[in-house]
């Protein structure tokens, strides 16, 4: 029983480790340049205006690259969440 105790706190630090090292992140990119990948490999790239728990996210000044090759661009764009393979920082246009 104290094994299983002492168990569930590391797994619980962990989590809240992991959770806490998360918002960082999102709040630290907020406002920048990011790179959005889908699923379907399409990557979308804007500025961060939003993000919320759901992984949806708003992006403003935002192009949308096929195969690495710039297809359209939008002002803003709204990408659901499920939709996202993942979302990393991009350096500053100049």
């Amino acid at each position: 029983m104290i094994i299983a105790r002492e168990i569930s706190k590391r797994i619980f630090r962990f989590t809240m480790s992991r959770k806490e090292a998360l918002s960082q992140f999102i709040n630290q990119i907020h406002g920048r340049p990011v790179v959005v990948k889908l699923n379907s490999g399409v990557d979308y790239r804007g500025v961060l205006a939003c993000l919320d728990g759901y992984m949806n996210i708003a992006l403003d000044q935002t192009e949308e690259y096929v195969n690495g090759q710039l297809k359209n661009k939008y002002g803003d764009a709204f990408i659901r969440g499920n939709n996202v393979l993942y979302i990393s920082t991009q350096k500053r246009r100049v």
